[in-house]
């Protein structure tokens, strides 16, 4: 099966921001309209297929979006020419995760939401340590073709310092990590996809 063939969780744009009263450009992290939005998807989501998903701009697709920290250190990787979208290779990426599938024996949505990003980050690292998500709040980037059809669930996992990360898909991605520093130069900040800049711009 293609991957655009595949089933994935959307929510109606006027639904999630409630008629627009609640749309946001970046990061919104106050508690309180968090939890409405993410309410919002909980009641309001439902299944399509990705391929249409992608071209329609009255839905957005939800999107764990998991930033690996280890100290100072944010986990950072590449998206190599083996990897399925030719127009993200060579972006600089800071989250782990991707689309979300409906989990059948899912307790509530935020277990659907575990349930995803812990199955993303199984196939996409070796992560040396157990690690809880900390959630952060939501991205939104309407300014962006791609952003426009998803929005962000963006959480932070907080590694000790003797913790390693490797790469699974070492044909698609390299990774390593960088300090915020570093993710600040103009060579490497021009470089991250628009949430990952978003990303520095919150944790700087």
């Amino acid at each position: 099966m293609s991957k655009m063939d595949e089933q994935i969780i959307v929510v109606p744009r006027k639904a999630l921001f409630e008629n627009e009263t609640f749309t946001f450009q970046g990061t919104m992290s106050e508690k309180a309209v968090v939890d409405r939005l993410t309410d919002n998807i909980a009641k309001n989501f439902g299944i399509m297929r990705r391929g249409d998903a992608e071209e329609n701009k009255t839905f957005k697709q939800p999107i764990p979006y998991a930033v690996i920290r280890r100290g100072k250190e944010l986990f950072m990787y590449e998206r190599l020419e083996g990897g399925g979208e030719a127009k993200l290779h060579g972006k600089l990426s800071l989250g782990a995760g991707g689309h979300m599938n409906f989990e059948p024996d899912a307790h509530d949505f935020n277990d659907v939401i575990k349930l995803n990003l812990a199955r993303e980050l199984e196939e996409e690292l070796d992560i040396s340590h157990e690690v809880t998500p900390q959630a952060i709040g939501l991205i939104n980037d309407d300014l962006d073709d791609v952003g426009k059809v998803h929005i962000a669930l963006l959480v932070v996992l907080d590694l000790p310092a003797d913790a390693t990360v490797k790469v699974r898909e070492t044909d698609q991605l390299r990774g390593s990590f960088i300090t915020l520093k570093e993710l600040n130069e103009p060579s490497v900040f021009e470089r991250l996809e628009n949430w990952s800049q978003i990303v520095v711009q919150t944790l700087s």
